[in-house]
């Protein structure tokens, strides 16, 4: 059973709450429009773990410091960005339960939007000459952009196989967390050995918690979005791709037509969701995350003992027990 997310902030939660009014205040501008949907987008804030990675693999690695807060706003700027940008691209109108930027103020506004976050984190690094976060933060983000266009490339024809999966979810998704942590590790002074190692430690946990989100496609949790969503964008995900290798040539070719025909479908949606269920796609599934979660501790296990390495290991395990 995983700690609460509070207790797990607790070796960091001072200085949580002091980025949180930092990165308020950083969000700021005189243009009202752009003013009132900043406002809008930070009172629906996530659960920060992604700058609470930040703050955690500082302290395992060196000393928090300014540049520790600078590198978290910076990460969550461009986590921000990719969000709004993400719901133009997917015409989604929702966003952890509430209207999305785009279903407010339409996408010109929602894309400018996330232009606006993108360029205010540039800013923030390159005020600071925060060249080396600027550099692995640059990295992430065209790795993130190159695996949204693989899996769109993939989605047409459906046909993406287990290791084109691991390469998308890996720049998708395990690239902004592999971030967080080498952003930490730099920001406290860390030496290339340790920013590297920390950076392995975050793949390992983005690809764990990637295949818990894909999941959720397959289950009855509250998460933010639908039982089936993934399967009506037609993405293709591990348990999905797991129970297709596993299905004859003709069963193969029906699920496939029942994904490609049945967007809309509840009926044709619930048969893809009984076929993979069926077929031990979710067993498999959970059977990788639990390895890419051992990788993850066996990568960190060189670190020195302290309260903040106990608690990246519980938020590595609060990743893949989560129940949104």
């Amino acid at each position: 059973m995983s700690k609460s997310l509070d207790s797990i902030k607790a070796p960091v939660a001072r200085e949580m709450d002091e980025f949180e009014h930092k990165f308020r205040t950083s969000m700021k501008t005189r243009v009202m429009l752009l003013d009132k949907i900043m406002t809008y987008i930070v009172k629906r804030k996530g659960k920060q773990m992604r700058p609470l990675f930040v703050f955690l693999s500082a302290g395992v690695s060196g000393t928090i410091s300014e540049s520790t807060y600078r590198g978290a706003a910076l990460i969550e700027l461009l986590h921000t960005a990719t969000l709004v940008h993400d719901d133009v691209v997917d015409d989604s109108d929702y966003r952890r339960g509430f209207f999305s930027v785009n279903a407010l103020w339409k996408n010109k506004i929602a894309v400018l939007v996330g232009d606006f976050l993108l360029s205010r984190g540039m800013a923030l690094s390159l005020e600071n000459n925060e060249f080396d976060l600027l550099r692995i933060v640059n990295t992430s983000v065209q790795e993130m952009s190159e695996g949204e266009l693989l899996q769109m490339e993939k989605a047409r024809r459906l046909d993406i196989k287990e290791d084109v999966y691991y390469e998308i979810i890996r720049q998708k998704t395990a690239s902004l967390i592999a971030s967080c942590c080498a952003v930490g590790a730099s920001s406290a002074g860390a030496d290339p050995e340790s920013i590297s190692r920390m950076k392995q430690f975050g793949e390992f946990v983005g690809m764990a918690f990637q295949i818990k989100d894909d999941l959720f496609d397959y289950g009855d949790e509250e998460i933010g979005k639908p039982v089936g969503i993934d399967i009506k964008e037609k993405k293709m995900t591990l348990p999905l791709i797991y129970a297709l290798s596993k299905a004859g040539w003709l069963e193969k070719r029906k699920i496939i037509s029942l994904v490609k025909s049945g967007s809309e479908d509840q009926n044709k949606i619930k048969q893809v969701i009984d076929f993979v269920k069926q077929s031990g796609g979710i067993e498999y599934a959970k059977g990788k995350m639990q390895e890419y979660h051992q990788q993850a501790l066996a990568t960190i296990k060189p670190c020195p003992d302290s309260t903040y390495k106990s608690s990246l290991i519980d938020l590595v395990q609060f990743t893949i027990e989560r129940k949104s």
